[in-house]
């Protein structure tokens, strides 16, 4: 047995370990993402069964007929897991319209001009650092998945195999590109700067000895620039590649532990205006995300790579006006 293999398990390891427990006896339940600072003050993660279905959140019409809810949520792709979450949502009274947009700008902004009620595309420092530079006040109404990261390569076999002087292509945007150099740090390639908050750039970096080159690149288009010849590797998420490219967490130089503590802030959210936050058709919308048919949906479509995560949304408000404070003395 490895080191590694005797440590007593996290509790988010436990969580995970549960969760596939009873997914096989046919109860699906949510993994909650441990927090050290906020279990000192007394807020845990733990399982979560998920709810029973709610009631359709409808007032009876004078023919005795129930009153359907509808969301418009901006997005930045198609996918089956979305249509999985539509289908289950209107057998509960809601009817769901995604709104596939071409960017990871126009889902924010179109919520903050009111077009849409909503949007499902990031997590919540990607957020923190939008609401900042756009003085808004977008906020959480529940978590969704969290995807796993990784250093992937299409030419070497392991990290170690990256070259002096080689290229690694990282995210352009802030949160991502701090995400990208936290891992190349816990891969031993890089160190980073104590003290530089959640989102580091390449100037923090105090020690690079193979005096590598980081390229940045819009994250949504690594996955196309992956086989590029002049880059040694890619920091990615494992969910961008394109299912026909065949890349898994497998196929990692080096794979971040998506569960880990540290990751809090790259759960992924439903986010909505302020203003917008009580409406009661979150609550099915968030009943549909935690059903059994759409965890399956995922699990197919990710091929694990993804996972839904269920934590509490104060927990998650607390976290993104932290990070907004960090964002804005980053400014």
């Amino acid at each position: 047995m490895s080191d590694q293999d005797s440590k007593p398990q996290s509790e988010l390891r436990s969580a995970l370990a549960e969760n596939g427990k009873r997914r096989r006896t046919g109860t699906l339940v949510a993994v909650a993402l441990g927090v050290a600072a906020v279990v000192a003050i007394g807020v845990t993660f733990g399982i979560n069964a998920f709810r029973g279905p709610v009631e359709n959140a409808a007032a009876a019409t004078g023919a005795g007929e129930a009153e359907r809810l509808s969301l418009r949520i901006a997005t930045s792709e198609d996918t089956d897991f979305q249509a999985a979450i539509a289908e289950i949502a209107a057998e509960k009274g809601l009817d769901v319209e995604w709104v596939n947009v071409a960017d990871w700008v126009l889902p924010n902004t179109e919520l903050a001009a009111g077009t849409v009620d909503g949007n499902a595309f990031q997590h919540i420092l990607y957020l923190s650092n939008f609401n900042v530079k756009n003085d808004e006040n977008l906020t959480p109404v529940f978590s969704t998945v969290i995807t796993q990261w990784g250093v992937f390569s299409a030419t070497l076999d392991s990290i170690e195999e990256i070259p002096d002087g080689g290229r690694v292509a990282i995210p352009d945007d802030p949160s991502n590109g701090g995400r990208a150099l936290f891992i190349l740090e816990a891969a031993g390639l890089v160190e980073i700067a104590d003290g530089s908050g959640e989102f580091p750039t390449v100037d923090d970096i105090t020690e690079n000895p193979q005096g590598l080159e980081f390229v940045p690149i819009a994250a949504t288009t690594i996955p196309q620039q992956f086989d590029d010849p002049s880059l040694s590797a890619v920091v990615v998420g494992t969910s961008y590649f394109d299912p026909s490219q065949g890349i898994g967490t497998d196929d990692a130089l080096f794979l971040d532990d998506s569960l880990d503590e540290k990751n809090l802030p790259y759960v992924n959210v439903i986010a909505s205006r302020d203003d917008n936050k009580d409406d009661p058709a979150w609550e099915i919308l968030e009943e549909s995300y935690r059903d059994a048919g759409a965890a399956e949906a995922l699990k197919k479509e990710s091929f694990g790579s993804t996972v839904g995560v269920e934590v509490d949304v104060k927990t998650l408000r607390s976290k993104l006006a932290d990070l907004e404070k960090l964002a804005a003395a980053n400014q």
